[in-house]
């Protein structure tokens, strides 16, 4: 059974009399372990594609199953529980609360999933080390460069060891070099067997992944492998 299972895909909006078709039929799998990069334009459907895969939204039609889960009708509860249990997500912005430390970021998703205190604590100690930032744990992110939030982030993402993570344009917000030590992160994790996808409009870094995703006015145009 696939990880991911899209079957005839869409999602519609309305603005007053007008019908907007964000993602128009879309037919995708993959696979665990795959890293797979969804790539497009800005209004190619991109986005409105990772939010459905994240869970962050249910379609109009079609069929959407994650994880071996039904999802294309699920309740908010239940998209939550997915997104929680199985989902991490690592956003250009980062995203995280500039009033907490590292440690108190980390463990935010922990705190939902119900774990108690002490293993909250310790599970986040744990993740902050594996992406080199043990020596910051009483930092809080406007303490930090970008490339350290952002690994902050990722380690907020693998906390629950989720089966998928998510990337939202993860380097939009940094510089070339410091894009690059992130991108090298999400190599280390696919290695290890993580299931990767990053959405990207460049070209350059769909290159770091094992199959491209390519999508324009909601469809899938082309898939290939880069």
């Amino acid at each position: 059974m696939s990880l991911i299972h899209l079957e005839g895909l869409s999602k519609v909006y309305r603005v007053g009399d007008q019908e907007i078709r964000a993602l128009d039929e879309v037919n995708l799998r993959i696979e665990e372990g795959e890293f797979i990069a969804i790539i497009g334009s800005s209004g190619s459907g991109k986005s409105t594609l990772m939010h459905l895969l994240g869970c962050l939204d249910t379609p109009t039609a079609g069929r959407m199953e994650i994880c071996g889960k039904d999802l294309a009708k699920a309740s908010n509860d239940e998209l939550a529980r997915v997104r929680n249990r199985e989902i991490g997500f690592v956003f250009q912005a980062f995203n995280l609360l500039p009033k907490l430390d590292v440690v108190s970021n980390i463990a935010l998703p922990l705190i939902y999933a119900g774990v108690p205190s002490h293993e909250r604590l310790a599970r986040a100690r744990k993740a902050a080390a594996d992406v080199g930032l043990g020596e910051r744990l009483s930092n809080r992110p406007p303490q930090l460069s970008g490339g350290q939030c952002q690994r902050v982030a990722i380690a907020r993402a693998l906390v629950n060891n989720p089966r998928i993570l998510f990337g939202d344009e993860p380097t939009g917000n940094l510089d070339s070099a410091t894009g690059r030590m992130i991108l090298e992160t999400f190599d280390a994790l696919h290695a290890s067997g993580k299931t990767i996808v990053l959405v990207t409009h460049d070209p350059a870094i769909a290159a770091r992944s094992r199959r491209v995703i390519e999508i324009r006015d909601g469809r899938i145009t082309r898939e290939y492998a880069p």
